[in-house]
């Protein structure tokens, strides 16, 4: 059993778009990362770009920054990012029990991480007609106070004498 949580720290998102490395895939699948490329590479009609694709330079060295050079080796070919869709695919490309049995976990993992992910949105959407509710209710607050403190304050006392003014 792989621990879900380990794959979704394998997710990365990459031109917006939440993927794993071939790296990653080749290591949960049990192969070499060259064999997975081979593999993809033989059947590449399918995976269109919305389910693999290689990283460009500036986005490998941005990886390589993010989690330092000590953890990728020597790596001759720019990595290939995969979608979920692109996963599942490579799950029926490598074609072995494994294969199947890890590909399942990768999809709950996806899937969780867009629950995740879904649901803070649906907070942060909460918060933001909260604040507005609440920029409302400050105004009318204030409007109270002054209110009361009018109220509250000592009632202006005239000067003007009762009767007649004699001059």
């Amino acid at each position: 059993m792989i621990p879900i949580e380990r794959i979704q720290s394998a997710i990365l998102i990459i031109r917006g778009q939440k993927v794993m490395l071939d790296r990653d895939l080749a290591q949960l699948y049990g192969v070499l990362t060259k064999s997975l490329n081979r593999a993809v590479d033989r059947n590449i009609d399918r995976f269109p770009l919305d389910f693999a694709f290689r990283l460009t330079q500036e986005e490998f060295s941005n990886l390589k920054y993010q989690f330092g050079t000590s953890r990728w080796g020597g790596t001759r070919k720019l990595p290939r990012a995969f979608t979920e869709h692109g996963a599942l695919m490579l799950a029926s490309v490598l074609n072995s029990s494994k294969a199947i049995e890890v590909s399942v976990y990768v999809v709950r993992a996806f899937v969780r991480l867009r629950e995740y992910i879904s649901s803070h949105a649906e907070l942060a959407r909460k918060l933001g007609e909260l604040e507005r509710k609440v920029r409302g209710h400050d105004d009318d607050i204030q409007s109270i106070v002054t209110a009361i403190r009018q109220l509250m304050a000592p009632p202006n006392k005239r000067t003007r004498r009762i009767g007649f003014k004699h001059e």
